[in-house]
């Protein structure tokens, strides 16, 4: 057997009466859905509902598959201690997803209570899990779970994780269904969760028509920055869901969406039409032809910052010679850098000097790039193999100037506040820092310096290059 059905769920608590005491009222539309697949996974009565959730014991590089007889959780956190759950794992697919998967060298990780015990948690039922759950155990409870919790591994891994799910289905003939849980942007309005970000409602009509047309390549081929700045919860699951359905074509029927709280909730499930060429060969095309492109970059600034680090990573020291593309207004001008990297849209390292240590501009990028990769204490060092996944910036800051308090914009400028030694700076047009008194606390807090202390305000401003 293989899997026979696909379901995107959200999971606000909300939803649920006991939690949300009448504001569920609000998002019936969704409850109405949510119930509506609940009844029809009733009538497909699997063995095993597989779910991916993104708010399960999370390892940054591996995906985490549950691992003892029973698994078990509670509402209690969003008030609501009496909807508890305690459900069977069906240990002998879960194993099979975790061998196949190794076999394929995708990381992952049978998380067990032992294993967990050293980073002080357990093997839990999250509510990423247990609300859609809860809409499910209404009509049908005959079934063993498979709790997944992914990672912020690249999309191809996700996909082909998915990929081996859909194996180890049809290797052991299980009867299953597959939830990807998650939630769309959480910043829709300015009352929601997270700061309004116009990103938001772009982020989910964009990603509920791609997966409506069945448009893979759409949902991977998505602007990162624009992924980066929704705010979600829910596109690795998909990621890992659309790979369960390689080679067979699907639509999306989209059963509600709503946004009431600032959160999009968008309940579909994918409707299998035909049998389809591999996507998976499109998606590493895509992915080669990306990264020839940023090898050779037309912009001389990031270009310099990603051949820095690479070279450092491969050979194991600097440069000594700065390559012909440089122009010479970076050879001859001295001024503070800084280097960012992101991979998959989130910060894997970033770098940067205030005022110039070396002697001129490239020499600047080159040294950042490399402490960026290499020495920043929040991150482990970059390895080689994930050089195809990162992107690179450079930010190169104009001379500070001083200046008051009103002449100041967070948007335009950046900041150093100074008082005693003690010094804070913070770049400028950053996501969700959008008024000065923002700007100035967050500084103000990175000095150490108290907000009544007396303290020099100056500002500069920031060429941002970016790899294309």
């Amino acid at each position: 057997m293989s899997l026979q059905g696909f379901y995107l769920m959200p999971h606000p608590p909300i939803v649920l009466p006991e939690v949300g005491k009448g504001e569920e009222q609000k998002i019936s539309c969704t409850s109405m859905s949510l119930q509506a697949i609940g009844k029809e996974i009733a009538q497909k009565a699997p063995a095993t509902i597989i779910l991916v959730t993104p708010h399960g014991t999370m390892f940054q590089n591996a995906i985490a598959l549950s691992y003892e007889e029973e698994i078990g959780g509670d509402l209690k956190k969003f008030g609501a201690s009496e909807v508890a759950m305690k459900l069977e794992i069906n240990k002998i697919l879960t194993h099979k997803i975790y061998e196949l998967a190794s076999a394929e060298d995708i990381p992952v990780v049978l998380a067990t209570d032992s294993l967990l015990r050293e980073y002080k948690s357990s093997v839990f039922l999250d509510h990423g899990t247990m609300v859609p759950l809860y809409f499910i155990n209404t009509y049908y409870k005959t079934y063993k779970l498979v709790h997944i919790t992914y990672a912020t591994l690249g999309d191809i891994d996700l996909y082909r994780f998915g990929m081996v799910i859909q194996k180890a289905c049809e290797a052991l003939k299980e009867e299953a269904v597959l939830i990807a849980s998650g939630d769309l942007s959480h910043k829709l309005k300015e009352e929601g969760p997270y700061e309004y970000s116009p990103f938001g409602e772009k982020f989910d009509t964009e990603f509920v028509r791609h997966l409506q047309e069945g448009n893979v390549m759409g949902v991977f081929g998505m602007d990162k920055e624009l992924i980066c700045n929704a705010g979600e919860c829910g596109r690795r699951s998909i990621a890992i869901l659309l790979g369960t359905l390689e080679g067979r074509r699907f639509q999306g029927e989209l059963l509600s969406y709503e946004g009431t709280f600032g959160v999009g909730y968008g309940v579909m499930k994918m409707n299998v039409v035909a049998e389809d060429a591999s996507k998976l060969r499109e998606l590493e095309a895509v992915k080669n032809g990306n990264y020839e492109k940023k090898q050779n970059q037309r912009d001389p600034y990031v270009r310099l910052a990603r051949e820095s680090l690479t070279s450092y990573l491969n050979l194991d020291k600097v440069q000594e010679k700065l390559p012909n593309y440089i122009t010479d207004e970076m050879k001859s001008m001295k001024r503070g850098v800084f280097v960012s990297l992101k991979k998959h849209g989130e910060l894997r390292g970033c770098i940067g000097t205030i005022f110039p240590t070396t002697e001129n501009i490239a020499e600047e990028i080159r040294r950042n790039a490399i402490q960026a990769g290499v020495h920043d204490p929040r991150f482990n060092q970059v390895e080689k193999e994930e050089l195809l996944e990162i992107g690179f910036s450079v930010d190169v800051l104009t001379e500070p100037e001083n200046c008051s308090k009103e002449e100041l914009n967070a948007r335009e400028y950046g900041v150093i506040v100074r008082s005693r030694g003690k010094t804070g700076v913070l770049l400028p047009n950053l996501e969700g820092v959008n008024t000065v008194e923002k700007q100035l606390e967050i500084a103000l807090e990175k000095a150490g310096i108290k907000p009544y202390e007396e303290y020099m305000l100056q500002r500069f401003q920031v060429i941002r290059h970016k790899e294309e």
